[in-house]
């Protein structure tokens, strides 16, 4: 005797009632006596008998044309095989080889595993076999129906009948499940939003302290830090509806609505400042708005009203702490300020993939506030006149594993709005200049990023910007700012889907300026720790602490810490 059965747990296709290999075979090499069989039991047949009568039925149907247009399946699911050949595991000395390749061959109604094997060893129930029979018995409904009758016998039908009946309650079974299927899908399309559009949304609850030691009384106030403990609990919470009108672009709309304050007010210092701090005073409002589409199979176009940045666009190479949700606790930790934090929000962005080992980025993005204003009578304002920076990038990769980026970015920035650093180190590398006058930048840097193993990950970049007074007593003045970071992360650190992270770098300094008195004295330095850990599919927590040695670049101050928990809802 030999057994042969398949897993109760594999996938049936309703949608055109096919199934798995094993499965459609077993209709039709299963012998007809089986009415004392449990709705459960394993099936056991000789292997001598090599379903003769019953195998009778494929070998006098020939191969047409409709049962090879219905049987096509997107590749990432499982495609029918079209030679039994290409399933991996079967052999032509196996007793249902020949069974199996009429099936494959002339009937077209056998759906393998994602990589190709047919796992004939595993356990077969009833309805399983039920659901096979069902499938082979709307194959030749669908043969009878396009009038090729007259290649079913009669002996052929009635063996078809025989085993309909020995099933019966089975077919019920299965197809009652397959309305009632039927009736939910159809439901759901009546009452679904859009059939492009999908709803997403990320939710953050973060609980924080901040505490630190005050400065010298000589120090002046921009730079000095507080020792007094502040707690706070607040939320972010983010909305995407993505739209996709032919599968492969994307029309981003984001809503946002948050509390989480800025910690300079606590600790003197914009060093300390959350990944993930907005406060729209617990008011939605548009946060991004974008369309992505492809052009050919190498160059993705972006189109941005309201909130595309360059990182959107340019490969940061910090895979573990780029996002604001689930990456870097701090804000300076997620990648490169003074090449991602120019003015952004509306304009263009390219990026090409020139062969597997090279990609180029570059975009046009203009402040987001600035854009749709005409320019002012001072000249700026507008697309092109007023806060904007244009970025070029290009990446190698000599493995998968293994990145290096090279950028540079123009930028100009009215006065009001200047903010070199993108509130990530002190004041006199936010605004080099006195009084905020107009500041341009020329901003360089470079970035890799190393997958040692499965569970170490090394990352860093290093920034370099000169930037230049162009308005105002003292236009022409220059001032040159400079930062750096390294990263460790732990994927799968103590379980599955967890990841540990330390992050040390110097938040953007100025080193030299024209005006002497807007010089960084000393070097800060930016130390993260964190653990994210995945309470389930949902729901994940991030403890993380990160201390600023020498706040705002001056040694006079203290060390400042921020304690966080970061706990990411998405669905």
């Amino acid at each position: 005797m030999m057994t042969f059965s398949v897993s109760k747990g594999i996938m049936i296709y309703f949608k055109k009632l096919s199934v798995q290999p094993f499965v459609v075979a077993s209709v039709l090499l299963l012998p007809l006596s089986t009415g004392n069989a449990s709705a459960n039991e394993v099936i056991s047949i000789p292997a001598s008998q090599n379903s003769a009568k019953v195998s009778n039925v494929l070998q006098k149907i020939e191969k047409d044309t409709l049962a090879e247009s219905s049987v096509q399946e997107p590749e990432k699911i499982s495609q029918n095989a079209t030679s039994v050949s290409q399933l991996s595991d079967v052999r032509p000395t196996d007793w249902a080889f020949t069974s199996l390749q009429s099936l494959v061959e002339r009937y077209g109604c056998i759906a393998g595993f994602p990589d190709r094997t047919y796992r004939g060893k595993q356990a077969l129930s009833r309805y399983e076999f039920a659901a096979g029979l069902n499938a082979c018995l709307d194959k030749v409904n669908e043969i009878i129906s396009a009038g090729l009758a007259d290649k079913v016998s009669k002996e052929d039908l009635a063996t078809l009948q025989k085993l309909q009946e020995e099933f019966a309650a089975e077919l019920a079974t299965l197809r009652g499940r397959v309305d009632a299927l039927d009736a939910k899908v159809a439901k759901l399309e009546a009452q679904q939003f859009s059939t492009t559009t999908k709803l997403n949304a990320r939710v953050i609850f973060s609980l924080t302290d901040t505490f630190g030691g005050v400065g010298s009384a000589a120090v002046p106030a921009v730079n000095r830090t507080t020792d007094a403990s502040n707690t706070t609990f607040s939320y972010r919470a983010r909305l995407n509806l993505d739209t996709s009108f032919t599968g492969k672009d994307l029309l981003r709309t984001r809503l946002q609505a948050g509390n989480i304050q800025n910690l300079e007010d606590a600790t003197n210092s914009r060093m300390t400042r959350l990944a993930f701090a907005t406060n729209t005073g617990n008011t939605f409002e548009i946060d991004k708005l974008y369309y992505r589409f492809p052009v050919g199979d190498s160059l993705r176009v972006y189109v941005g009203a309201n909130a595309l940045d360059s990182d959107d666009i340019a490969d940061t190479l910090n895979p573990y702490f780029e996002s604001s949700d689930s990456g870097a606790l701090s804000r300076f930790g997620r990648y490169d300020p003074l090449l991602f934090r120019a003015p952004s929000g509306a304009g263009l962005g390219l990026s090409y993939k020139i062969n597997p080992q090279f990609t180029v980025a570059a975009s046009y993005l203009a402040n987001s506030g600035d854009a749709p204003n005409a320019a002012s009578a001072t000249g700026r304002g507008g697309l092109f006149s007023g806060a904007y920076s244009a970025n070029i990038q290009l990446v190698f990769s000599p493995t998968t594993d293994l990145k290096f980026g090279l950028a540079y970015a123009r930028a100009f920035e009215p006065s009001g709005l200047v903010n070199v650093v993108g509130s990530t180190g002190s004041d006199f590398g936010r605004r080099p200049f006195t009084n905020s006058n107009d500041t341009s930048t020329n901003r360089y840097g470079a970035q890799f990023n190393w997958q040692a193993s499965k569970g170490f990950n090394l990352g860093g970049w290093v920034g370099f910007a000169d930037a230049r007074q162009e308005s105002g007593v003292g236009a022409g003045n220059t001032a040159n700012l400079f930062n750096w970071s390294l990263n460790l992360a732990f994927p799968d650190l103590f379980a599955t889907g967890n990841t540990g992270g330390i992050i040390f770098g110097m938040p953007p300094k100025v080193t030299s300026n024209s005006d002497s008195t807007r010089v960084d004295p000393d070097t800060a330095y930016l130390l993260e720790l964190q653990y994210s850990f995945r309470v389930s599919k949902n729901i994940s927590v991030t403890p993380g602490v990160i201390a600023i040695f020498n706040p705002n670049h001056n040694a006079l101050n203290p060390t400042t810490w921020v304690a966080t928990i970061r706990t990411l809802f998405t669905f």
